[in-house]
This record gives C-alpha cells, structure tokens and sequence, in this order.
C-alpha cells in the first residue's frame, strides 16, 4: 500500500497548515512534509483542532530531499498546458483517477502543494512523476490550500493494498537516463529531447512500472544499441 505524504511547498500563512493538518487526520493521513514555510505559531495550533499530533510531527525537508526520498513524486496544479505538444503539465488527472494509478504503488508517494499565492513553478512541476488537478468551475477556479489537500485526501482514503511492488525512484531515474543516452545515439535532436525525456517521465509516472517491466525496457534499449555497434544491415537487404 503507498505510504502517502503531503507536501506544502513554502506554504505562506500558517492558518492553512493547521487546516491542511486536520483535514488530513480526517481522512487517515498523517505524514505531513512542511518545505521552507512560514512561522508556525497559536493560528496554526488552533486551526489542527484534535489533529494537532499531525501539525507537531510535521518534517521539516528541503524539495530535493523530497525528490530523493520518493519513489513517486505527484504534482498538484490548477495552471494545465493547453496541448499535448507542451508537456510541462500534460497529461494531468483529476484525484479520482489518481487514486486508480497509485492503487497498486507500493512505496513512498508524496504529493506536492504549491504556495497559496502562485502554485509550484515549471522546475518543479518538470520534475514530478505525475500531475494532478482539481476540476474546478470556471466561475473560480482557486481554491484554498487547505481544501485542495482535503479534496486529494478524500479521494486517496482507503486505497486498495498493492499486490506488488513498482520500481522505485532510483530504477525509473535510471531508466531515464539510459533513454536520454540512447536518444544521443540515434540522434534524436537535441530541441526535442528534454520535451521527449519529459513524456517519458510521465508515462512511467503513471503506468506504475515493475522492476521486471523496467529491467525489459533496459534490454529492449541495450539490444538495440548493440545493433547500433556493430552497423547490422535491416533484414532483407543484402
């Protein structure tokens, strides 16, 4: 089963951590991760009510060390690409389709909220596995931090148990970057490949790899860099 964290990035007013807190307790969660956020004082304490446990064993943690304690790494936004051809935040998913992707995750997820103010900004968002969003209205689309962390928990409560395990941040990391070798080598131009990198990353992000499933892919790409060595001609031709 995933081990779910919430992550406020440099959360700006200290009321909101308390709510975030106790809406988290409300729904079972109880790792909350605090990245560089404001003094956290009496507002806060009164705001957690009976989740004031959550608010006291908050994490302190820098985001890199998020990202390298993580098998998956969720981003949450309201700010979508318009078009598949820009991937920074496409695809995303809505909280209940979330829930059916980490159904089988079994690891350490955390899901990352942004600053009340402007959110998460492209470095991070490029660096995350997955994105998800809240389907809004139109009419106001902004919501406040600590309703859109008790949204996403309401919908991850009480996810199935995986039945197996995914590979993990180190595995996928790895195979990203035997991809990003293997573009090089095919020439695959260089405007294109952090675009193509970054596709990569989230379709592995949602698909849940395997350790077996990443292994092939690794074999998939050493098989055809083998050929590549030894300049074998294309079946057929003489």
């Amino acid at each position: 089963m995933p081990e779910v964290e919430i992550v406020l990035v440099q959360p700006l007013y200290e009321g909101n951590i308390g709510f975030a807190a106790r809406v988290m307790k409300n729904f079972g969660f109880t790792r909350l991760v605090l990245v560089d956020p404001c003094e956290i004082g009496d507002d806060a304490i009164a705001r957690s009510s009976h989740a004031r446990d959550v608010l006291e064993h908050a994490e302190r943690k820098s985001l890199e060390e998020v990202f390298a304690e993580s098998d998956l790494v969720v981003a949450t936004t309201g700010e979508l690409s318009k078009s598949v051809c820009t991937s920074m935040r496409m695809p995303y998913y809505a909280p209940n389709e979330l829930r059916e992707i980490l159904s089988d995750v079994d690891g350490r997820v955390s899901i990352l909220f942004g600053r009340e103010n402007w959110g998460l900004n492209n470095e991070e968002v490029s660096r995350c596995d997955l994105i998800c969003t809240i389907p809004t209205s139109e009419i106001y689309p902004i919501m406040n931090l600590s309703h859109a962390v008790g949204i996403v928990c309401y919908e991850l409560a009480h996810l199935p148990r995986g039945t197996y395990r995914v590979a993990g941040k180190t595995e996928r990391e790895a195979l990203i970057d035997h991809f990003g070798t293997f573009l090089a080598r095919i020439d695959h131009p260089d405007f294109k490949r952090q675009n193509t990198l970054l596709m990569l990353r989230r379709i592995f992000g949602r698909t849940a790899l395997t350790t077996r499933e990443v292994s092939t892919l690794h074999g998939i790409l050493r098989r055809a860099e083998w050929h590549i060595d030894h300049d074998m001609p294309r079946q057929g031709t003489p």
